[in-house]
């Protein structure tokens, strides 16, 4: 009734009244229909460019390697410079493990995104194909959560590359004053924590070398009244940057991408060969102290530096030949990133203890306490240029997907807007930068990170789901498609196994896990574990009866999964998240939707 609106109301009445005619009854459900009408790949093609057949004036200059590259430079960035520390500190060398499950869960989507960027080789990722696959709502959900991902996900890179910078100028003796380099609220936080404590010199005897930071930045802060000047200024300066790069245009952009992409991939070789002859094995044991749960606290960590091969499809009307190299590059970028993540965890976790690297900078942290400090301080240069490769390609990707839905009238026209001389999206552009930008002086890295993770894994979900229910007829000869394996059998098999396991040994777990009284925990954490159980039962029922493709379900049901790894308060934050874009699309999307008019021009034929 809320979602209808207008519509629904009037219906009721004229129902009420006995007058409503069959072209009222044509008109309703037109417009619920309208909802999920999908967009065939001709119109897809169409609404891109009236001009003529893949001519939207963006400029054409992306190979596959440089396609790859891009896939790199953002798989490979704060995952492998920052987040992976904190990963490693919770399941210690088993992290590596869990690095080989998030990229088997990932290869399936990889796979399904390789076949749809192959059929519709348009801007616009996951967006683009929801609308292809499920319809315009599901299209605006899926592309509202992708705006999410690609701007949190910058923050987080963009407060990783200040911690790394003001690292690496410190190396020269030059201090930053702590409240220009972190962010307000760790700064609050840290500094209540101290005050507020039984004993506090004791708690700020306890506080972590990050903590530390915020206690100082708080207490050093200028303020006017009772506000405080706090503020994670390089972070700020570094989208700066990144925005104008990326508005100048994509031959630009990819120059300076390919430049940084082969100096970071210099660095991890270095750091792999250096830190292998300081390898050893006593600190792989115990491989997993923490258990299968210690291992999985890392989900977010690890996810976050596989999400950068969403980022390829978003320049598909920038590629030479967008259907035979967006699916290569996807893989050979992910393959890549994969024995590279491996690699650099066990190299990690074998030269120091594992409890020792819950740190920002563990790549610079390690080889500093084995007395290499000179490849410290390269690693520390070398991750200032990784970090900004990894924002560079998310920014060249979140205007794309805002110029999409622009298109589609979803947006102001001014998302779609073309820049005369550079080519490129301006003021989506423009727009992305603050949006980017703001946010990232007051927020912390490990919010950001859960939350760039939760909304990447929904955009890999319907993905998934997207291949099951497209019709394969429309998918021209020679272009990638997902293998079909009949998953009736598998599936279930797969299903009995995994109870098996989780049986045997984690018993403790699901013993806990299943008492819902007090003694059992939190009910509310439990909620996203009980979503995946009912759902993948409702996944192996469904595929037992329709005999469903085993691999784009797998992605469903490993993405899935990982989700309720996140917590239930990024689970929450997601929904509210999710409900603030509806009401943007009711209220404005859908009455401006390009599919919106047509409904209306169909309804004034009817009525003539």
């Amino acid at each position: 009734m809320i979602i209808f609106g207008s519509e629904i109301t009037l219906f009721v009445s004229k129902a009420g009244q006995a007058r409503f005619t069959c072209i009222d009854v044509i008109s309703f459900l037109s417009m619920r229909n309208y909802l999920f009408r999908t967009k065939s790949l001709n119109e897809i093609i169409q609404d891109t460019d009236e001009k003529g057949l893949f001519n939207s004036g963006l400029k054409r200059n992306l190979t596959v390697t440089d396609l790859t590259a891009l896939g790199i430079a953002a798989i490979v960035g704060a995952g492998i410079f920052s987040t992976i520390g904190n990963a490693a500190a919770e399941g210690g060398p088993a992290i590596s493990l869990l690095f080989v499950f998030t990229a088997v869960a990932c290869g399936f989507s990889a796979l399904c995104y390789a076949e749809f960027a192959s059929l519709v080789p348009v801007s616009g990722s996951a967006y683009t194909y929801a609308y292809y696959a499920f319809g315009e709502l599901i299209a605006w959900i899926i592309g509202w959560d992708l705006l999410l991902e690609y701007a949190i996900g910058n923050i987080a890179v963009a407060i990783s590359w200040s911690e790394y910078f003001t690292s690496f100028v410190q190396g020269f003796g030059w201090h930053i004053p702590e409240f220009l380099t972190t962010d307000y609220f760790s700064a609050a936080r840290a500094f209540h924590s101290v005050q507020h404590a039984v004993n506090p010199a004791a708690a700020l005897h306890s506080l972590t070398s990050m903590q530390m930071e915020g206690y100082r930045a708080w207490i050093t802060a200028p303020s006017i009244g009772p506000i405080k000047f706090i503020a994670d200024i390089p972070a700020l300066f570094i989208v700066f940057v990144i925005t104008v790069i990326v508005f100048v245009g994509i031959k630009e952009s990819k120059r300076a991408g390919n430049l940084m992409v082969g100096l970071k991939l210099l660095v991890i070789f270095l750091v792999i060969v250096a830190g292998s002859f300081y390898i050893s094995p006593k600190n792989w044991s115990p491989f997993a102290p923490n258990g299968i749960a210690g291992v999985l606290k890392g989900v977010s960590a690890v996810f976050f530096a596989f999400i950068g091969f969403d980022a390829i499809s978003t320049t598909a009307e920038e590629c030479k030949n967008p259907s035979r190299d967006l699916p290569r590059a996807i893989f050979y970028a992910l393959a890549i990133c994969i024995v590279l993540y491996v690699m650099i965890a066990l190299v990690l976790t074998g030269m120091i203890n594992y409890k020792q690297l819950g740190v920002g900078d563990p790549l610079s942290f390690v080889f500093h306490k084995v007395g290499l400090n000179w490849i410290s301080g390269v690693v520390a240069a070398a991750a200032i240029f990784a970090m900004a490769s990894v924002m560079l390609v998310f920014q060249i990707g979140q205007p794309r997907i805002w110029m999409s839905m622009s298109r589609d009238g979803l947006l102001p026209k001014a998302f779609s807007r073309i820049h005369p001389k550079f080519l490129t999206p301006s003021f989506a552009t423009i727009v992305t930068g603050f949006f980017v930008g703001i946010p990232c002086l007051f927020t912390n890295l490990k919010e950001v990170t859960d939350l760039t993770s939760i909304g990447t894994l929904f955009a890999f979900i319907l993905v998934s789901a997207g291949i099951l229910v497209i019709d394969k007829k429309e998918i021209p000869e020679g272009r990638f498609k997902v293998p079909y394996i009949n998953g009736r059998y598998l599936l279930p098999a797969i299903f009995l196994i995994i109870i098996f396991i989780n049986y045997k040994y984690e018993p403790a777990y699901w013993q806990s896990f299943f008492d819902l009284s007090s003694k059992g925990g939190p009910l509310l954490d439990k909620i996203p574990m009980f979503i995946f159980i009912f759902s993948f039962l409702a996944i192996v029922v469904v595929t037992y009866l329709k005999h469903l493709s085993l691999i784009p379900i797998l992605g469903v049901v490993t993405c899935l999964f990982l989700m309720t790894e996140l917590g239930y308060t990024n689970w929450l934050r997601f929904v509210i998240w999710l409900i603030i874009g509806l009401v943007i699309y009711f209220s404005y999307g859908r009455k401006k939707s390009r599919l919106n008019i047509a409904v209306g021009e169909e309804k004034m034929a009817l009525r003539n």
